[in-house]
């Protein structure tokens, strides 16, 4: 066991492994013991090339199951401690009240991604004709305008968008990808 505040231990490196929005992407990172939350969220902030980085936090699970966010004002070992391997995964801390106000397209992209994985994780509550309205600017933002050609019978029964994905709430989310969204951009 390493003891901590000697000399010897500042030049001891430790790894770890962020998981981003997208569950298959991940970013490895380096620290030492006199690293603080702060170190780790910019380090993932830079890979990402995120400015605005206020929004975003690193959480982790502890031998509890306990879900936390990493402090950035405290040192990452004293907060992971008993955690082997020491895994984080790259999350939204809060929506902007204004997301209009963003000024940078991966910023919003994060924000994007967060709102579609609480959507399909059923994290964010809300009505269903909203559910339906948040999932038709999904559909929309994978697939773009609607194509009659293209996009044939129930083209959303494919994509897994809520958790609680019925027949009557994809037919609510295709009539409103098909009359209100068109001209809206893709994700690219």
């Amino acid at each position: 066991m390493l003891k901590f505040g000697s000399k010897s231990d500042m030049n001891v490196t430790y790894k770890c492994t962020v998981r981003l929005l997208e569950d298959t992407e991940i970013v490895e990172c380096d620290f030492q013991p006199q690293h603080k939350g702060k170190f780790l969220v910019e380090h993932v902030c830079r890979q990402l090339n995120l400015i605005e980085k206020d929004y975003f936090g690193l959480r982790y699970v502890d031998s509890t199951r306990q879900r936390h966010w990493l402090d950035p004002a405290k040192l990452v070992l004293k907060q992971v401690k008993d955690m082997d391997p020491i895994l984080f995964s790259f999350r939204v801390k809060f929506y902007p009240p204004d997301p209009f106000r963003l000024k940078e397209e991966i910023t919003r992209y994060q924000i994007y991604l967060q709102l579609k994985r609480d959507l399909l994780h059923g994290r964010l509550y809300c009505t269903s004709s909203e559910a339906a309205l948040l999932g038709a600017y999904i559909i929309q933002a994978e697939l773009g305008d609607y194509d009659p050609e293209e996009h044939v019978e129930n083209y959303v029964s494919e994509m897994k968008i809520l958790l609680k994905q019925t027949q009557l709430v994809e037919e609510k989310m295709m009539e409103l990808h098909q009359t209100q969204l068109k001209g809206q951009s893709p994700v690219t």
